[in-house]
Order: C-alpha cells, then sequence, then structure tokens
C-alpha cells in the first residue's frame, strides 16, 4: 500500500484528534453515528467503569419507563417476598384463604408502603413487619428523590438537538468536486446561534512497513454560521489541497477513511453552550450525488417550512431536481 504518497503534503495535519496512530490497537469506527465514542473499557473493576446514574441520563426515553417499571415491580415484589417471610399473620387485615390471595395482599401492602399511600386497611402489628415497613417506607422516599432527580436531569440537560443526514456525498461544487453532509435542528425554539464545526479526517495509511492513522482537519467552505434556524449544507472542497484530493471509492475503502464531525452552539433555551458529534465511514460516503432543498414557502406565501423528512433526499448529481 503506497496511500501515503498521494496524500497531499501542504493538507492540514491534526495531531490533537486525542485518537492514537497504531492502527493495529483499532477496532470499527472511532466515533458512532449517534456521537458516542467506539470504545469499551476493560481492566478495572465494574462498579469503577460504571455510572448508574449517568447511564440513566442517557438511555431512549422509552428504556428509561421501562426501567421504572420493573424497577417498581421487582422492589415491591422483594419486600412482599420479605413480609411473607416473616409472617403474614404479623399483617392485621389480611382476609385472603389461598397462598396467591394472601401474597397478593402483601404486594399490594408493599406497594402502599413503598409510595406512602397506606390506604389502612393492611396494617403491620408485628414488630418484624414495623420493622420492614419502616425500611421500605425510607427507601421508598429515597428511590423517588433519585426518581426526580433523574427525570429533571433528562429534561433540563443541555443538548444540541441535531440531526445529521444519514450520508456524506462527493457531488460537483464549483467545477471541481466536494464532501458534504448537512444537519438541521430538528426541536422548536431550539435555533443554536454561534455555530461552529469542525471536521477532521482519519486515513489509514502505510509509513515505514507499518499501518498508522493519519488524521487531517479539512477546510470548509464555512466553520461558522450566526444561527442555525435552516438547515446547514457543510462543504469540504477537494482540490489541489485536500487530503483526498484523487480519492476514488476503492482508495476510501483502503485508506478506511472517517470523516469525523463535531459542532458547538449557544442553545438559548438552556441558555447554554452544547455540542454534538457524529462521524462517517467510507461506506456512508457516497459518489456522484447531490442534496435535494428541504424548505419551502408555505400555501399563504408567508413562512417558510423546513421538510426535515427530507434530511437525506438527493439526486443522482448530473440529473435535474
Amino acid at each position: 500500500m503506497a496511500l501515503l504518497k498521494r496524500i497531499n503534503p501542504f493538507s492540514k495535519v491534526n495531531d490533537d484528534t486525542g485518537f492514537g496512530i497504531n492502527a493495529a490497537g483499532y477496532g470499527g469506527r472511532f466515533i458512532n453515528r449517534d456521537g458516542s465514542f467506539n470504545l469499551r473499557r476493560e481492566g478495572a473493576p465494574f462498579w469503577h467503569r460504571y455510572s448508574i446514574y449517568h447511564t440513566l441520563l442517557n438511555i431512549s426515553a422509552w428504556q428509561f419507563v421501562i426501567f421504572l417499571l420493573v424497577f417498581f415491580f421487582s422492589v415491591n415484589l422483594l419486600y412482599a417476598c420479605i413480609y411473607w417471610a416473616v409472617g403474614p399473620q404479623q399483617l392485621q387485615g389480611v382476609i385472603g384463604n389461598t397462598f396467591w390471595q394472601k401474597f397478593k395482599e402483601l404486594y399490594f401492602f408493599s406497594a402502599e408502603t413503598f409510595t406512602t399511600v397506606g390506604y389502612g386497611r393492611v396494617n403491620p402489628v408485628g414488630d418484624g413487619a414495623n420493622l420492614v415497613a419502616t425500611i421500605e417506607a425510607m427507601s421508598g422516599f429515597l428511590s423517588f428523590a433519585v426518581v426526580t432527580g433523574l427525570i429533571y436531569g433528562r429534561f433540563s440537560r443541555p443538548r444540541a438537538h441535531l440531526l445529521f443526514s444519514d450520508n456524506a456525498l462527493i457531488a460537483p461544487y464549483r467545477g471541481k468536486t466536494a464532501l458534504m453532509f448537512r444537519m438541521a435542528s430538528h426541536k422548536e425554539y431550539h435555533t443554536l446561534t454561534d455555530v461552529q464545526i469542525q471536521v477532521n479526517l482519519a486515513l489509514l495509511v502505510e509509513d515505514n512497513g507499518h499501518l498508522i492513522y493519519k488524521y487531517y482537519e479539512l477546510a470548509l467552505e464555512r466553520k461558522r454560521i450566526d444561527s442555525l434556524s435552516m438547515n446547514w449544507t457543510v462543504v469540504h472542497a477537494i482540490d489541489e489541497n485536500s487530503p483526498l484530493n484523487g480519492f476514488g471509492e476503492e482508495d476510501m475503502r483502503i485508506a478506511d477513511v472517517e470523516v469525523y464531525v463535531l459542532v458547538r452552539g449557544f442553545n438559548e433555551v438552556y441558555s447554554n453552550l452544547v455540542q454534538q458529534r457524529t462521524s462517517y465511514t467510507f461506506e456512508e460516503i457516497i459518489f456522484n450525488r447531490r442534496f435535494l432543498p428541504m424548505y419551502r414557502v408555505s400555501k399563504n406565501g408567508r413562512t417558510t417550512i423546513l421538510e426535515l423528512d427530507k434530511l437525506n433526499a438527493s439526486i443522482e448529481a448530473d440529473s435535474e431536481a
């Protein structure tokens, strides 16, 4: 592989990406599409590496709801088993006769105690049951305090709320070609201001008989915009100064190309700086296509409509829209 000789020596090398150069130590892409790092840590105890709180902040909404439901039903099932072990006779007001009827009443008594509802028909009379109910009531309000913090954190955590196109395109641009992708804010009222972007390119090359990764900061048509109210098509012109100059699809595959994107801006809703990452591998870069416009004028001619469902819409570069 003599790919290193084809890279423009005037391309701007970026040695500050935080990624290593040893090709043998990497598997797959550097950055996942959702912006997370494609990395798994080992060699330290699990409880040192894992953060339950931050995991619950970052999982999807449906996963969070399922976790809450599973936690609530499981903890009450545990306490129902403890009450059964202590003895149903230590609870006054149990009217069931069969095992299932009694256990069901213990379970619902646990739910009432855990949530501090306390309807009153079933109540503890023995010392063991009273002790368990006391501990359960304490764990209940502590759990609700933690869940309240989690819900608040999930709603209030500053985010960029950006959507990126599924693919980056190689399209004609001012008589040459350019690498381009686009993004848009998908939340109402979350328009980012003072938006800045940095795009880096990772290439697998041969250097003195060793395969290493080299990183290049890609020059962009513009690296900053005042506000991202509509979509932004980010363009890197592939000219004589570009490290992608002369690259075809097979060259990108051999070089294990990955384009790493970092966007920062100010979100007025959160009144805070936010950022979002993504990346495109060589498999997600399509040649000879161009994006279609994704906005139109409303029927009354007074409003611009941003069509988010057209974020990925593209056609052959030599076709007419």
